[in-house]
């Protein structure tokens, strides 16, 4: 069983024990623990501390030069030997090359969330038919004009 089905596995014994439900993250996690359902096995420990590190590159930042805050570690997609690493690169000295595969990767995963959220709006939709149908737009133009003129405003 991989260990994305173990942790859906274990929502739903949450909710089979009739525990709060709408509930966080966190109180299925406190309980996974307390009730030795979860552990960090020894093997995903490097795996675990990669993520978070990844994490926190993720979320260092610079002012350029026009003030604009902007992501300073991006990572692209290397593959050597027949798998693929993400492998990070400073936005201030990273080749073009680099950061134009970063910038794919980052653009496919966008356009995967939003595929994903179609699907998802669309079924809640279907499943309900009296209700006004939820319209999602997914051209950001106007949205990433609208915060443009606020950041130059600020």
């Amino acid at each position: 069983m991989t260990y994305v089905k173990q942790m859906q596995r274990i929502v739903d014994e949450y909710r089979l024990e009739g525990l709060p439900w709408p509930t966080s993250a966190k109180n299925i996690a406190d309980w996974a623990i307390g009730t030795g359902r979860w552990e960090l096995p020894a093997a995903a420990i490097r795996r675990r501390c990669a993520d978070d590190i990844a994490s926190a590159m993720r979320e260092e930042y610079m002012t350029d030069r026009k003030g604009r805050r902007v992501r300073l570690l991006h990572p692209a997609p290397l593959s050597s030997e027949g798998q693929t690493e993400m492998i990070w690169d400073d936005i201030r000295s990273a080749p073009r090359e680099h950061m134009q595969m970063s910038f794919q990767h980052r653009r496919r995963g966008i356009v995967g969330d939003c595929r994903q959220m179609k699907v998802d709006v669309d079924s809640y939709n279907d499943a309900h038919p009296d209700a006004e149908p939820i319209q999602i737009v997914f051209d950001f133009t106007m949205d990433l004009a609208e915060l443009e003129a606020a950041d130059e405003a600020a």
